[in-house]
């Protein structure tokens, strides 16, 4: 029979495996950075309040026809997000300075920061074709709206920072509809070793507004940033990652809308997310593989 000492260590040792074992979990959560940063808000959102931001509360048919139509590449991105409440954003001066300081990891891949900082927000939509494993994916990129984002996804895309790369992540459920490329580790941690800030729609809230962390609907078309979701307002958490939107998606607009995605794109990814996700999860690895061969500006 142990004594009460013994017992008592023995307790003791327990309690330091279990601190030890929640310090190390902890530690790993902070380091996940853009891993979870699509649905991280929504998740720590879900944990406090009981309410998860997967539907819009509609029927079935209807969300999946409103979800079958591509956005116009011509559109602004503003439009096909619906947000309740804030004005139209306010015009750009013609020229931004954009900031791209060092992060604290160093770049999955080879690649240098923007060389260019001060960007023009009245030029053309820049197109980017995708050449994939799937298909072709298209897409249009508003400066006007994401000049700062459109020149670090530009600047990446020409020195092949995303060629030879896989999409980690998809999430496939009604009312959420998204793949995650743009980490050359494949891991979602991986980023270009600098950070930028947040733009459309983050910036259309003052610093601190609650609506910030209310959500609005992503629209099937639409590609946005992924981020580490560390800071409410968006500053300095963006990187390489972004997401893909086929499907009508709830999330706070804490992730910055910087193009659209051709209806050559759209039907790759339907046919990416037809296949589900690995295990028959709702959140993982795509159970149809997709990398990208090429990422060509113009």
């Amino acid at each position: 029979m142990p004594s009460n000492e013994q017992r008592r260590a023995a307790a003791k040792r327990k309690l330091e495996r279990q601190l030890a074992r929640r310090a190390e979990q902890e530690k790993k959560r902070k380091r996940l950075t853009i891993a979870g940063s699509v649905l991280g808000v929504i998740v720590v959102a879900a944990a406090a309040t009981g309410v998860y931001f997967l539907t819009r509360g509609e029927d079935n048919s209807s969300a999946n026809a409103e979800s079958s139509s591509a956005v116009p590449t011509t559109q602004f991105v503003n439009t096909p997000l619906d947000i309740p409440g804030p004005p139209p954003p306010a015009a750009k001066s013609a020229t931004v300075d954009c900031a791209y300081p060092a992060g604290q990891e160093p770049p999955a891949k080879p690649v240098t920061a923007p060389a260019t900082t001060s960007v023009a927000t009245d030029g053309p939509e820049v197109k980017v074709a995708i050449d994939s494993t799937q298909g072709p994916i298209g897409l249009s990129l508003n400066s006007a709206q994401a000049p700062c984002t459109v020149n670090s996804m530009v600047s990446l895309a020409q020195q092949g920072y995303f060629d030879k790369t896989s999409c980690h992540r998809i999430v496939a459920t009604p009312g959420f509809g998204i793949l995650q490329c743009g980490d050359p580790a494949a891991t979602g941690m991986g980023g270009p070793g600098y950070t930028f800030d947040n733009e459309y729609p983050t910036d259309l809230f003052p610093a601190g507004d609650p609506a910030l962390q209310q959500p609005v609907n992503y629209k099937r078309g639409l590609v946005a940033m992924a981020n580490a979701g560390t800071s409410p307002e968006g500053k300095g958490t963006n990187g390489s990652q972004f997401f893909l939107v086929f499907g009508d998606t709830q999330l706070p607009p804490n992730y910055t809308i910087f193009g659209t995605i051709d209806e050559a794109g759209l039907a790759t990814l339907d046919k990416v997310a037809g296949g589900g996700v690995k295990g028959g999860a709702e959140d993982g690895g795509p159970a149809i593989p997709i990398s990208f061969n090429t990422v060509k500006v113009g």
